[in-house]
């Protein structure tokens, strides 16, 4: 006997709630999706589905909007992390300590104990003894990373393996601390440091790397988010990402920034160009690699970003660019004459104004276009270069779960920028001021992926505990709906997609919250919103509780 099987719904309507859309000056109660798109709102929406036999979702209340978008992130790294000791969720040095013995007993057989991210404040200036280590795993390598993923520690045996004594000599564009009497401390500042280590560590095999992304995307999907760019892409994850894409395991769209190295340009355009054509080639929808990454300096925790005036600490350094501006803006042309979008890691206000000057010379080498370069975090931006980010087109990228004053800023940051300097961090309602296009992201696993979280932080400059009173900065705090866009059609606007808003002919990437977040009481507590729902190009990919809108 056969089994008469309903057709499959035509397409999609939500309704029943608040349907949202960035820069909409009305709020809707309806919206209609087929074939990966958005078509109609309201009352056309509700029309179309009944004339087209479309499966009606009732959402009982709750808030519907463009799912979010994450501009800048580490997917690879944030799902490798769970294969390692949690070092992450520890309060003190000797926590750590204690969650790597535990690990390695747990694993004999692991030829390297790996793991990631440790709190850099948990050291005094954030330095750590390979010695502490070596109490936990005396006779098998340990490399774990710091939570800004700029700097690692390490035990003896791995500083023994990757042949770093006390004559080695400082490596072009790392550091590496050392004791009284020349030692190395322990203590990786910078890839230049990290590389001398990494170098001789086993690679991850393709399979735990497609495992990683594969949990990567499904966390992602939990917190609402369909896209991501991730800033940070060597051949091998490469092939990590092919392989993810090739056997289906990618639950929600990527776009690849490939990694360009001072070290090795301008050799690596080829390598560049090759990988692109790889991803085209093999065609898969959820996965782009459209952009190229450069670093511009370091991070302000370890005094290696790059400033305009001196460090407090040090006043005899203003940290370290990673490309001269010539080089860079060389390079950021000639990755922009074959086509890819420049992303570029600026954190210190000199970096911004080399990166921006690296735009320029972009424009004009290879004329005008639409070519949407981004300057990642931009926490510092000396006043007269703000205006610049909208003369020329450049997105700036920020991630403002970092725009509050936690142990990690007053502890690290604030001491070696001085408050003056300080209090100028994160000028994002001054960025917009002045017509620059904003887009969120989180640098997960560096912080948290949770797009709400970023929003509360940037609506209120608090800390969990609503410390300062007033925000931090509180100037630079944005209305709700702008960072909601931020984190939408912001990112979007970045990606080169029709998406984030609910027009129709967007795609239908949606999310459903638990309320509205125009309507909570203080924006601190935004994050305590829940997503019901996320939906990639109009098909649930996730639901907090099975059969829920």
């Amino acid at each position: 006997m056969s089994v008469v099987r309903p057709p499959e719904p035509s397409g999609t309507v939500l309704h029943g709630g608040v349907v949202w859309s960035p820069g909409d000056d009305l709020d809707h109660h309806a919206v209609a999706v087929h074939d990966g798109r958005v078509l109609a709102l309201d009352e056309d929406a509700v029309e179309w589905g009944r004339a087209h036999d479309a499966e009606f979702v009732d959402v009982a209340g709750r808030f519907v909007m463009p799912a979010f978008a994450d501009g800048h992130a580490h997917p690879l790294f944030g799902g490798l992390e769970s294969d390692g000791p949690q070092v992450r969720a520890q309060t003190s040095v000797d926590g750590i300590v204690a969650e790597v013995a535990r690990y390695a007993a747990a694993h004999p057989d692991d030829e390297w104990v790996v793991g990631a991210s440790y709190e850099s404040s948990l050291a005094p200036d954030g330095l750590f003894d390979a010695r502490w280590l070596d109490a936990a795993v005396p006779d098998r390598p340990v490399f774990l990373r710091a939570w800004d993923y700029h700097t690692a520690w390490v035990n003896s045996r791995a500083l023994e393996l990757a042949g770093i004594t006390a004559d080695t000599p400082a490596p072009v564009l790392g550091e590496l601390p050392r004791r009284a009497d020349g030692s190395p401390l322990g203590t990786l500042r910078e890839w230049g440091a990290v590389d001398l280590v990494t170098a001789v560590m086993p690679p991850r095999t393709v399979e735990a790397q497609v495992g990683a992304l594969e949990r990567a995307g499904r966390h992602y999907a939990s917190l609402g988010l369909t896209w991501v760019q991730d800033a940070w892409v060597e051949p091998e994850q490469l092939d990590a990402y092919l392989a993810a894409a090739e056997q289906d395991r990618l639950p929600i769209r990527f776009n690849l920034a490939l990694y360009a190295d001072p070290r090795r340009w301008p050799g690596d355009l080829g390598v560049l160009l090759e990988g692109r054509a790889r991803v085209q080639a093999l065609g898969r929808p959820r996965l782009t690699a459209n952009t190229v990454k450069f670093f511009a300096d370091g991070v302000v925790e370890n005094a290696t970003a790059a400033l305009l005036e001196p460090y407090t600490t040090e006043p005899d350094s203003r940290g370290m660019l990673v490309w001269s501006p010539e080089q860079l803006a060389e390079a950021v042309a000639a990755v922009d004459a074959h086509g890819f979008q420049p992303h570029i890691h600026t954190i210190g206000d000199d970096a911004v104004r080399v990166g921006l000057d690296a735009v320029e010379h972009a424009r004009r080498v290879n004329g005008d276009r639409d070519r949407r370069a981004v300057l990642a975090h931009v926490q510092l931006v000396d006043p007269a270069d703000r205006e610049r980010f909208h003369e020329l087109g450049v997105v700036a990228n920020a991630e403002p779960l970092w725009a509050q004053l936690d142990s990690l800023m007053n502890v690290l940051t604030v001491p070696r920028l001085g408050d003056r300097r300080a209090a100028t961090q994160y000028p994002l309602a001054s960025l917009l001021g002045h017509g620059a296009r904003l887009s969120f992201g989180s640098d997960w696993p560096v912080s948290s992926a949770a797009p709400l979280e970023g929003v509360a932080v940037a609506c209120s400059r608090q800390t969990d505990e609503r410390e300062p009173a007033a925000g931090w900065t509180p100037h630079e705090r944005l209305r709700v709906e702008h960072a909601l866009a931020a984190y939408t059609s912001g990112t979007a606007h970045q990606a080169f997609r029709r998406a984030g808003t609910l027009r129709p002919g967007d795609d239908a990437d949606l999310v459903v919250l638990s309320g509205d977040p125009r309507t909570v009481a203080h924006p601190r507590d935004l994050d305590t919103l829940a997503v019901t729902s996320t939906w990639l190009a109009g098909r649930r990919i996730h639901s907090a509780t099975e059969g829920q809108p």
